[in-house]
């Protein structure tokens, strides 16, 4: 998202808070005021540069911050601030909401890309579209800051052929020589597949990235063995997906697969606690 963008969703998201206005504010003196963010509990970091981006709508300063992808600990001081009271109480709902989500999202994904690590320390850790409308931007920058891999950003940046596409389509192999035909240079053709033997057919079709889809770790291994039997196994990039948690991503991480995608670092992580006080 460029940064135009980015403050008109800003805008949008305090608009959403504030609507005609906020009639409480309001009715309070309007000072110069200094203000800190403190995290209530020890995180991953993540979300400074987006509140940067919102501060600076409302000539709010950062005159000191923690860095995104950081650790910081309880009662920790996150962000200093400098500005006019009214602005720092109008956007301090919609700050600490930014603050918190992407936080919890960074915390969990550093946690799960260490797990995974104890098993396969090359491995991959990336998110799904399973996002939040609108705030997906948001979600996957948390992923990535702490580590993580975005995946694609949305439908436009990478071709996914899934189980629904794969339904309009006579095999994967016609369905991966279409999008070849069809996609630009540059953009990666990736394709779901249910079981070993899809693996190796999409494999020699051609795909840049096959995702095991609900695979077991022996029915990974298992497509991997037959990946190397025909000599593909380096064709393409091996992504496992459906099922996998912190609790059993190790099991999948030393398979040898590239990267493991998780849904729940977006929709499952939990929210961190900060707090804003004037000081």
């Amino acid at each position: 998202m460029n940064h135009a963008a980015l403050k008109k969703r800003l805008r949008e998201m305090v608009r959403e808070d504030v609507g005609a206005k906020d009639i409480t504010t309001a009715l309070t003196p309007n000072k110069k005021v200094r203000a800190e963010i403190i995290a209530k509990e020890p995180c991953t970091v993540a979300g400074i540069k987006e509140l940067d981006s919102l501060f600076s709508l409302f000539n709010i300063k950062i005159t000191n911050s923690a860095r995104d992808g950081t650790a910081v600990k309880k009662n920790q001081r996150t962000l200093s601030l400098s500005g006019n009271s009214h602005d720092i109480l109008v956007v301090e709902r919609t700050a600490l909401n930014i603050l918190s989500r992407m936080s919890g999202i960074a915390t969990l994904t550093s946690e799960i890309l260490k797990e995974a690590r104890k098993s396969s320390p090359k491995i991959r850790i990336a998110a799904t579209r399973k996002t939040t409308p609108l705030f997906g931007y948001f979600e996957k920058k948390a992923v990535k800051v702490a580590g993580g891999e975005t995946h694609r950003m949305g439908l436009w940046d990478m071709v996914l052929i899934k189980d629904n596409h794969l339904k309009l389509f006579s095999s994967i192999t016609q369905a991966v020589k279409k999008a070849k035909e069809k996609t630009p240079n540059g953009i990666q053709i990736e394709i779901e597949v249910t079981a070993p033997e899809g693996a190796l057919e999409a494999a020699k079709a051609g795909a840049d990235i096959i995702l095991l889809d609900n695979f077991t770790p022996k029915r990974i291994e298992k497509a991997i063995a037959l990946l190397e039997k025909s000599g593909l196994r380096t064709g393409a990039v091996l992504e496992a997906s459906g099922g996998i948690r912190k609790e059993n991503i190790k099991d999948y991480a030393k398979t040898g697969v590239d990267v493991i995608s998780l849904g729940m670092l977006t929709h499952s992580a939990k929210a961190k606690d900060f707090s804003l006080k004037i000081i």
